[in-house]
């Protein structure tokens, strides 16, 4: 019927092709190869030869048909049983800005570059005891996150739409429906809070005058930091509110000041890999550029736990490599766009970070990294330039790379959000206004809203000398999302080898990335050489029983809603789709009785 239909398809615009005879619409995209080929569009009723080409790869039949380099997927056949949540790709991507973000946009250096690389040198190098590991890690870290990016980057061009992880969980795992929907809502909503961006930048203009000179401080300056600890969340306050507003109400002005801090914090980074060259060189009053790399292993520990925890810290200076792939929607050229600036921001930010490195190492001792309370970019500044002028410079600098990466974590956790309330996910009065682009219509400010909330809870509730264990809260439930994902990827592999993918990830690169997840799900249970962790007073393994906990929770949040509840009230939970006002299709879950 399809074939003989064909004879009188045409084109009724770009993209959709109507079948007058079956009554049938498949949707025209591109094949890969040849998009840059069909960038112009075609004039409205051109009429097409009728040459048919079926496409029959793998176990399962698939209703592809290629006309002059298009490739026509029939959604009413193979697509629909793997395509996330209740949304077409067309449906989706409808609404907000349109794809306005280019390569550059998406290079991902805004979102990885924060104050990882300046603060948390001097903590790697006391865990594992030496340089020469401490190097060593932070290239493991590199090659770990590389091989998470490839496995991301499969998904992602597979299915090119907003929502990273709640797409991929959702075409992994469709059964049971929704409960993986649930679990990345636990993990994303209630653990994606920018409070620890927004605690650095604030810190970094107060209490950065008062600490690092090893604790000491005189009675006037210990009620001045008091003060200052009120002036710390008052500031936390202000940015993540900023940051919401900017995204919210001038969406490209927020692109623009994102844009414009990832060339601020790439020129920073240069500047002090080549002030490096020069230290290395003899050419500044450091005396002794090489003192750490004549015995470079010397002194490292033989704990595996130091290492793991290490390892985990590196992770998180590098994460944000996955950032393109929540804001899918928004990337012209999806798939491309992915594949070029993904793999190069990511090895863009290793070489300034490899080369800060050896920077920070030859401009002070291993002594004074240790012991000195200052962090490695500050003591870098220091002794190569001797002027508390060059430490309120990268203090300064420290918060505006801080607030960048607020604006980056930002601006994508709002996608998922709002990608979230589009699947139908039961909100607070109802998911339309939650997945809405209110109120300019082209950002969803209601998504930046809900990422708002759970930041201010972390900033004004806990007291800052637990401070640790409200940063350490979103690692475990992170890393087992991860770990599912690559269970998912693998599985797909096996029952769906018919899927195009347009990138596939190396295998090698799947399981190292697997087997380092694993780690990191058991490495947090180790007992650690101070018995203690960095949360004194309370269990080093608690922030993982929390994080357990509050899944668990929304697990059983599901089993009520979809399976509990429709039971007792003998109801049945059937999904619609409904158009905003602003063009946004969203699903709505109807509660309807059982006849």
């Amino acid at each position: 019927m399809l074939q003989r239909d064909f004879a009188h398809a045409k084109f009724t615009d770009a993209t959709m092709i109507s079948y007058p005879l079956s009554g049938r619409t498949l949707v025209a995209k591109p094949s890969f190869a040849t998009q840059r080929k069909l960038s112009e569009k075609p004039s409205s009723s051109t009429l097409f030869s009728a040459r048919t080409k079926f496409s029959r790869t793998g176990p399962t039949e698939s209703n592809e048909l290629a006309i002059e380099g298009r490739q026509l997927v029939d959604y009413a056949g193979s697509e629909e049983d793997v395509s996330p949540g209740g949304l077409t790709f067309e449906e989706d991507a409808i609404g907000g800005l349109g794809r306005h973000l280019g390569v550059f946009s998406c290079t991902i250096v805004g979102r990885i570059v924060g104050a990882g690389i300046f603060l948390t040198p001097s903590t790697i190098l006391s865990s594992v005891g030496s340089v020469g590991a401490s190097l060593m890690l932070w290239m493991l870290g590199f090659i770990l996150s590389f091989c998470g990016l490839f496995i991301w980057m499969e998904f992602g061009t597979m299915f090119p739409r907003s929502g990273g992880e709640k797409v991929y969980m959702e075409v992994a795992y469709k059964e049971p429906i929704y409960l993986s929907t649930t679990i990345i809502f636990a993990n994303g909503v209630t653990f994606g809070y920018s409070a620890n961006g927004c605690i650095i930048f604030a810190q970094n203009g107060t209490l950065a005058k008062y600490l690092g000179n090893k604790g000491h401080c005189c009675r006037r300056q210990v009620v001045m930091i008091a003060l200052d600890c009120c002036l710390i969340a008052v500031v936390q306050l202000l940015a993540i509110v900023f940051v919401t507003l900017i995204h919210g109400l001038t969406p490209r002005l927020g692109v623009y000041a994102m844009n414009v801090i990832t060339i601020f914090k790439i020129i920073i980074l240069i500047f002090i890999m080549i002030t490096g060259w020069v230290v290395l060189g003899g050419g500044t009053r450091v005396a002794d550029p090489y003192a750490n790399f004549h015995r470079s292993f010397e002194g490292t520990s033989h704990i595996s736990k130091d290492f793991a925890t290490a390892t985990f810290t590196i992770l998180g200076t590098y994460a944000g490599w996955l950032n393109i792939n929540y804001v899918m929607n928004e990337v012209k050229n999806p798939v491309r766009t992915l594949k070029i600036a993904a793999p190069l921001g990511l090895s863009i930010v290793t070489v300034l970070y490899m080369m800060s490195l050896v920077s920070f190492y030859a401009a002070a001792s291993k002594e004074e990294l240790l012991n000195s309370g200052l962090s490695a970019a500050a003591l870098f500044f220091q002794n190569v330039f001797g002027t508390r002028a060059a430490q309120s410079f990268i203090s300064a600098f420290v918060a505006i790379s801080s607030l960048g990466s607020v604006l980056c974590f930002s601006f994508s956790t709002s996608r998922v959000n709002q990608e979230l309330a589009k699947e139908g996910f039961p909100l607070p009065f109802g998911n339309k206004w939650w997945a809405s682009n209110w109120p300019t219509g082209k950002a969803p400010m209601p998504g930046l809203i809900l990422h708002l909330l759970p930041s201010i809870i972390a900033i004004l509730a806990p007291p800052m000398k637990r401070w640790n264990f409200v940063r350490d809260l979103e690692g475990w439930p992170g890393q087992s999302i991860n770990f599912f994902i690559t269970m998912g990827l693998l599985n797909m592999r096996r029952m769906r080898p018919d899927i195009r993918r347009p990138f596939k990830a190396w295998f090698p690169c799947i399981i190292l990335y697997l087997g380092a997840s694993v780690l990191c799900l058991v490495a947090p249970f180790l007992t650690p050489a101070n018995r203690v962790g960095d949360s004194p007073g309370l269990p080093y393994y608690l922030y993982c029983l929390v994080g357990m906990g509050v899944m668990a929770s929304f697990a059983f949040f599901w089993l009520c809603w979809r399976v509990l509840l429709p039971r007792l009230l003998k109801r049945q939970l059937v999904r619609r789709h409904e158009t905003l006002s602003d063009g946004t299709v969203v699903n709505i879950i109807d509660w309807k009785k059982i006849q």
